[in-house]
């Protein structure tokens, strides 16, 4: 499949999304807020209470959350959630919010765009939680924030950078992380624009799961790296639920391209490395998306010495100097383990948290409208930096450049936050 094809259908498949789940966000919305017979009877007494209790100002401040902790998205939703855990644990210690402690709600949305609609509305109207916070992916994102915004609650998502979700321009949406999509792969090309002519990539290979944030990065990256003058010499843009990764690696190889940029979530990053591992063809320069940002889960499925040089944006390391950043981490290995490090979709997790507490504080209440006008109109300090947004909640920072050296992850670019001096450049055989 050529790239005008494969475009075409990406938008196909989120013109689908967006058609259908928007409306069924707003519609679900609309129809629970009138009251469900059925769902009423199953509401308990303890969620009664509770309810009664958060609305005279007494007991915990309830956040609710859907997650996909079961399903396509489970592993960075699983992560998710121990980001969130580990913020309520050490909020909670510091002696809460606004002087109660934090509750927080959270539902499985089994990585489906059908059941987040559902699980936002219910935490809505039926659990009545005072905030929320968001799930995982721009997929589950997108019909979630149409919840929140039908509902003037505030949505802040730990990821959900994809540029179809600010195309609603709602109020309500607050992406933390440091930039949108198509500016994820920003430092890659820069880096790439530092080389001496001699050694930079001539040509290049461009692959993306059909996802509505990693395809954008990838499709931003092509353009920009075409305007430095590397050609395209193959590009694809695979289904989520591909498994045998042969045939695009063997293209690849065929192609033979200096530099590989894929748009990964996590496995399919995995199964094309092992693929192009098994085909003997290893590219002098290789950049994916999410699936390296995974650590041990990443360097157990690929070898230890096939992580080596391989690039990644990145949100977040654990070497970071930003305040907050080194108490995370040792909460984080006091739940979860000692030796771990955390995920980086844990660390986006806290950060989001961290952002919906400080408006809360700021403002003194638990106005979502007060709150999204607040964030509109400040920044706010977290593990990841400094994060402020437009009117319609895009973040205006830039991702951070990592590169696995030596079995860790290093920054390397740009210099002032780099943890490392050195760039393999180029990346070693596979082994």
């Amino acid at each position: 499949m050529k790239l005008a094809s494969g475009r075409s259908g990406r938008k196909n498949r989120l013109g689908a999304v967006v058609a259908s789940l928007a409306v069924a966000g707003l519609v679900l919305s609309a129809c629970s807020s009138g009251g469900d017979e059925a769902a009423t009877e199953e509401t308990t007494a303890a969620e009664t209470a509770a309810t009664e209790e958060a609305a005279s100002g007494e007991g915990p401040i309830r956040i609710g959350i859907s997650l996909p902790l079961t399903g396509d998205f489970s592993q960075p939703g699983g992560a998710a959630k121990k980001g969130y855990e580990v913020w309520q644990t050490l909020t909670n210690q510091a002696g809460g919010m606004l002087g109660r402690d934090v509750e927080l709600v959270i539902l499985d949305d089994a990585s489906s765009q059908e059941q987040v609609v559902t699980d936002y509305n219910r935490l809505i109207n039926e659990e009545k939680v005072d905030l929320l916070l968001g799930t995982f992916s721009s997929l589950l994102n997108y019909p979630a924030s149409a919840v929140a915004e039908n509902n003037k609650y505030v949505l802040i998502a730990p990821a959900g950078g994809s540029p179809k979700i600010f195309e609603q321009n709602f109020k309500y949406y607050f992406f933390a992380q440091q930039a949108v999509g198509p500016d994820q792969g920003n430092e890659m090309v820069k880096y790439v624009e530092s080389l001496p002519e001699a050694e930079r990539p001539k040509t290049a290979a461009f692959v993306t799961q059909d996802d509505p944030f990693a395809a954008p990065v990838i499709e931003a990256m092509q353009a920009k790296m075409e305007a430095l003058g590397v050609k395209t010499v193959y590009s694809e843009i695979y289904p989520p639920e591909t498994v045998n990764f042969q045939p695009i690696a063997n293209a690849i190889a065929q192609a033979k391209p200096d530099f590989v940029a894929q748009g990964a979530v996590f496995e399919d990053g995995v199964n094309l490395i092992k693929s192009m591992v098994q085909l003997g063809f290893s590219p002098n320069m290789m950049f994916q998306t999410s699936a390296p940002s995974n650590g041990l889960q990443f360097s157990d499925a690929i070898g230890i010495a096939n992580t080596e040089g391989i690039f990644y944006a990145v949100s977040w390391t654990e070497k970071a100097d930003t305040p907050g950043n080194a108490e995370f981490v040792a909460e984080y290995q006091k739940q979860f383990g000692a030796d771990l490090i955390p995920e980086e979709d844990a660390a986006d997790a806290y950060a989001a948290a961290q952002v919906l507490q400080a408006a809360v504080e700021a403002t003194g209440g638990l106005d979502n409208t007060v709150i999204q006008e607040w964030l509109h109109a400040n920044g706010v300090t977290t593990i990841l930096g400094d994060l402020s947004w437009d009117e319609i909640g895009r973040p205006q920072g830039e991702f951070l450049l990592a590169q696995w050296q030596n079995g860790e992850v290093e920054i390397v670019k740009p210099d002032a936050v780099a943890t490392s001096t050195t760039v393999i450049n180029p990346k070693p055989a596979w082994q």
